[in-house]
């Protein structure tokens, strides 16, 4: 899952954890312009250094993670619940995010969890999508290995991209465009399999599924900053606890329809490994590099970070799970790594 950061440069969407837990460092501007010149250049390079590492490394371990999860190819603990461990671990990082800025700066308008009923009756339409698309996330690794998840999650670029211009009205520029065409020539080459019957490695299934994932989290995404634009003031960590409530409440809901037998009957964290808390952690995680990303560095490290994670997810696939690392995917996810550093070089250009 995914943060979600307004900034009108970058039109940047995720599911993922806040923002503003990264807004207060910890350290005034005073102090920050007591030090050298030299001493906050070097400060500003170790945090864009760690953050690119963190960053990459989230990024390559995710879809690693939920395949190193299934025993005998299957999941044994509910992914229901492991979604709904996810939001809660969110929410609670949200809170813990909003508690040190109250500490800091007091509870004012703008901070406060207290709400209205018109404020918050939208986020359960973003909460209901994203439910749906995390859960494909699982099942979407019956028809397609690691690596390929890697770089066909990329497909999210092109549905946010279309989405913002259909609802949000935002011009899109021609290397934009010209990025996503390269995208999709990307994600094709990476799937090609001369050693098959079959045109692509991924089957038609596979390829749906990615697509659908890619239109919910482009439409949750879009979504969720048009509700955010209508009070810009508000704080994010605030909009993002209640989306993650509405979250865990659909989570909930979803565990009662899908798995409430098993639950009752083996108990709710049956079947959880150190794989699976590692992949829960992953998931909520994932949200604070890139707020961080955000926040401490620029467009151009989440691209080095996506072109590292696809390639680096490949080489453990190798080991871990036979993967063959064929000139088709290297290929392709150099495609997919010009294509993302285009659509990124647009959007600054706009």
């Amino acid at each position: 899952m995914e943060y979600r950061k307004i900034k009108d440069e970058e039109d940047q969407i995720e599911d993922g954890v806040v923002g503003d837990a990264v807004n207060s460092r910890g350290v005034s501007p005073s102090t920050v312009t007591s030090f050298p010149t030299g001493s906050v250049d070097r400060l500003r390079w170790k945090r864009k250094m760690v953050v690119t590492i963190a960053l990459t490394i989230l990024t390559s371990s995710q879809a690693i993670l939920i395949v190193w999860s299934k025993r005998a190819g299957k999941y044994e603990y509910s992914v229901t619940t492991a979604n709904f461990m996810v939001e809660t671990l969110k929410c609670a990082l949200s809170l813990a995010a909003l508690t040190r800025i109250w500490k800091n700066e007091g509870v004012t308008e703008d901070n406060r969890l207290s709400t209205t009923f018109d404020e918050v009756k939208v986020y359960p339409i973003p909460a209901a999508l994203y439910l749906v698309k995390n859960l494909l996330q699982y099942y979407i690794f019956a028809y397609v290995n690691a690596p390929g998840y890697q770089i066909l999650k990329n497909l999210n670029i092109i549905s946010t991209g279309v989405l913002y211009r259909i609802i949000l009205k935002r011009k899109l520029s021609e290397i934009q465009w010209a990025g996503f065409v390269l995208l999709c020539a990307g994600c094709t080459t990476a799937q090609l399999n001369p050693t098959s019957d079959h045109v692509l490695e991924t089957p038609l299934e596979g390829w749906m599924m990615a697509i659908v994932m890619a239109l919910l989290s482009g439409f949750a995404g879009v979504y969720t900053e048009a509700i955010i634009k209508k009070r810009p003031s508000r704080n994010i960590n605030v909009q993002n606890f209640w989306l993650y409530v509405f979250g865990m409440i659909f989570n909930a809901l979803a565990i009662v329809t899908q798995d409430f037998d098993a639950v009752v009957n083996k108990g709710f964290f049956y079947g959880y490994s150190l794989i699976t808390i590692l992949m829960i952690l992953n998931h909520a995680l994932s949200g604070i590099a890139v707020s961080m990303v955000m926040k401490y560095a620029d467009n151009i490290v989440k691209v080095y970070s996506t072109s590292v994670a696809m390639l680096l997810t490949a080489v453990v696939s190798v080991f871990l799970f036979d993967f063959h690392l064929s000139l088709a995917f290297f290929l392709g996810s150099t495609v997919v790594s010009v294509s993302v550093y285009l659509h990124s070089a647009g959007k600054m250009q706009r």
